[in-house]
């Protein structure tokens, strides 16, 4: 399916029929979103992929009882780092070291920049900054996922605080910003599956100069 082509079938399914993802879909759109981009490349945060039915149910719940997160193959959570350091950064480092064979010595100036970046920014801004980022990632699943024909829905509506406790987050460092659901669509039963797909035209989106 082509980019526009796959773009203009998804909608946010509000039903899924439970079907399995293949493992080949289902890993591409993983790594679609692992090559997401982020600012410096940091990557502040992490990705549940939660297949196991048995914690969807728990989680239900927190997501206000919307059934496409029982209903999904998967539930994936963006989850920001709660602690953005030195030490975030070194472990970055060491990371660009060995995948581009190089010595951690030699990006000294790079860390330090980063490092002089954060240094201006509050707990609270640093927060916001990688909540932010997890929306880049989700946009890269979004597309991915359409592009494997398989139905993604991006949601907000749920309780961070309690899926974090549900999950365990806050001893790992992590915080739930964001989730998507991943499986395949009931037509017979979402209310939006036959619906027009309603977009602002180029000319009321776009401004050009």
């Amino acid at each position: 399916m082509k980019l526009l082509d796959a773009l203009k079938w998804r909608y946010a399914v509000k039903r899924m029929n439970g079907a399995k993802i293949p493992a080949e879909k289902m890993n591409t759109i993983l790594e679609a979103i692992r090559f997401a981009p982020s600012s410096f490349g940091l990557t502040p945060y992490q990705v549940l992929v939660i297949e196991d039915e048995e914690t969807r149910k728990k989680l239900t719940p927190h997501f206000y009882n919307q059934p496409q997160v029982v209903e999904s193959s998967a539930l994936i959570i963006f989850a920001a780092k709660t602690t953005i350091n030195q030490d975030t950064v070194a472990e970055y480092m060491q990371e660009i070291a060995e995948q581009r064979g190089v010595p951690v010595d030699a990006l000294k100036d790079f860390a330090g920049y980063i490092n002089g970046s954060l240094a201006h920014q509050s707990d609270e801004q640093k927060a916001i900054w990688a909540a932010k980022q997890t929306y880049i990632a989700l946009g890269f699943g979004l597309v991915a996922a359409a592009s494997e024909e398989v139905d993604a829905t991006p949601m907000e509506g749920f309780d961070p605080a309690a899926v974090d406790a549900e999950l365990g987050l806050a001893a790992q460092g992590l915080h739930a910003t964001l989730a998507m659901t991943l499986g395949f669509r009931d037509a017979a039963n979402d209310y939006l599956a036959n619906a027009k797909k309603v977009r602002f035209t180029a000319d009321k989106l776009f401004i050009k100069k």
